[in-house]
């Protein structure tokens, strides 16, 4: 069963800035990313738009460039709705994540100054911190924080396109993936201090990435261990 997306006025923070098809795709996907539009939520054009204040037009340019990250699909005689991610996607996104992740990390990494191992070590602690109550939508978003630092010096901008295509893949379902492996949280917070204790040290590249690849596999081997999902290629 679908639902229509309704909007209030402080939908949209910073309004004052920005196109208003910028602000439409802000307001939108931040819904979808925090989980309050779940997969096959209804988005319609007509009700956003005069919830926002705007024209039909800059939404519909939202919706489509939402449709273009994967995050909103059309569905015939429903419209624009949230787009879920099924298993297989999920196997095969993680996947290509760890691969392309793990790349962007180690190519990062001697880009990474003193000042981004403390702010990424700050983040981990709050991630370690978050355990204690556990939280997954704020865990995942810390934790999308933390590689954030890690693979954002990456000089390869396709290479980097690839990862931010990946994490916006995943976006409506990893907020509770670790909903579903609460026990790979506190695993993937010793991780983090081992990544970032190998940046530190000048670990050469292959090293790194591996590291980083193995990490991201991990949760997806902890995923698939609560699933019936095999792999369709054995």
């Amino acid at each position: 069963m679908t639902e229509t997306a309704t909007f209030t006025a402080d939908t949209v923070t910073g309004s004052a800035t920005g196109s208003k098809s910028e602000q439409a795709y802000q307001a939108i996907k931040a819904r979808i990313v925090e989980g309050t539009y779940t997969p096959g939520y209804r988005l319609v054009l007509a009700a956003i738009a005069k919830d926002l204040g705007f024209s039909v037009v800059p939404v519909r340019e939202a919706i489509r460039r939402l449709e273009a990250e994967g995050l909103v699909k059309f569905e015939r005689n429903v419209g624009a709705t949230v787009a879920g991610i099924d298993p297989t996607e999920y196997l095969y996104t993680m996947q290509t994540l760890s691969i392309v992740e793990g790349a962007a990390t180690a190519l990062s990494a001697p880009l990474i100054g003193e000042a981004d191992v403390a702010r990424a070590r700050a983040v981990n602690a709050e991630m370690r911190e978050c355990l204690q109550h556990f939280d997954p939508v704020r865990f995942t978003r810390l934790n999308q924080d933390f590689h954030s630092v890690l693979f954002e010096h990456c000089p390869n901008p396709h290479i980097l396109d690839l990862v931010h295509r990946g994490w916006n893949r995943l976006a409506s379902l990893r907020s509770s993936t670790f909903r579903f492996v609460p026990g790979r949280a506190r695993e993937s917070v010793e991780e983090h201090e081992a990544l970032l204790q190998l940046i530190e040290s000048g670990a050469g590249a292959d090293t790194i990435e591996k590291a980083a690849r193995l990490h991201r596999s991990a949760t997806l081997d902890a995923y698939l261990a609560q699933t019936t999902l095999k792999d369709p290629n054995p």
